[in-house]
């Protein structure tokens, strides 16, 4: 079983930086693909980026020369680096981990079978 715990959101202004962080309670940290996901009312959960277990990394057009995503296996973390904020950011973002997911499913959320309670990033305008 696999417990995420994601901080790090807040209400910032356009072009600002968060860092969100994904702690994981998990038996064998290094073993796991991670992911983002973050959802806006009214809209469809989207894909975000993600991290397997070898480091290799995967964005989304819309965040991929904004948004870093990196592991640190010795404190079972993981973090979203955001920068340059927009509006369209907003949303709650998710943390999620799965440790059978295939490259070819990565990017759905259907695929990862443990998920944290989320973050709110609110970009004012």
């Amino acid at each position: 079983q696999v417990q995420l715990v994601e901080s790090g959101g807040g209400l910032v202004p356009p072009g600002d930086s968060l860092r969100l962080s994904c702690a994981a309670s998990v038996d064998s940290f290094r073993r796991y693909t991670f992911a983002w996901f973050r959802q806006a009312p009214g809209k469809e959960r989207q894909f975000v980026a993600a991290i397997r277990y070898n480091g290799h990394t995967y964005y989304s057009d819309s965040v991929k020369d904004r948004f870093t995503i990196s592991r640190d296996n010795a404190k079972s973390t993981v973090y979203l680096q955001m920068n340059n904020l927009k509006g369209d950011d907003t949303a709650t973002y998710y943390c999620a981990a799965d440790a059978g997911v295939i490259l070819s499913s990565i990017r759905g959320h259907a695929n990862y079978d443990y998920w944290g309670q989320g973050t709110q990033v609110t970009v004012s305008s």
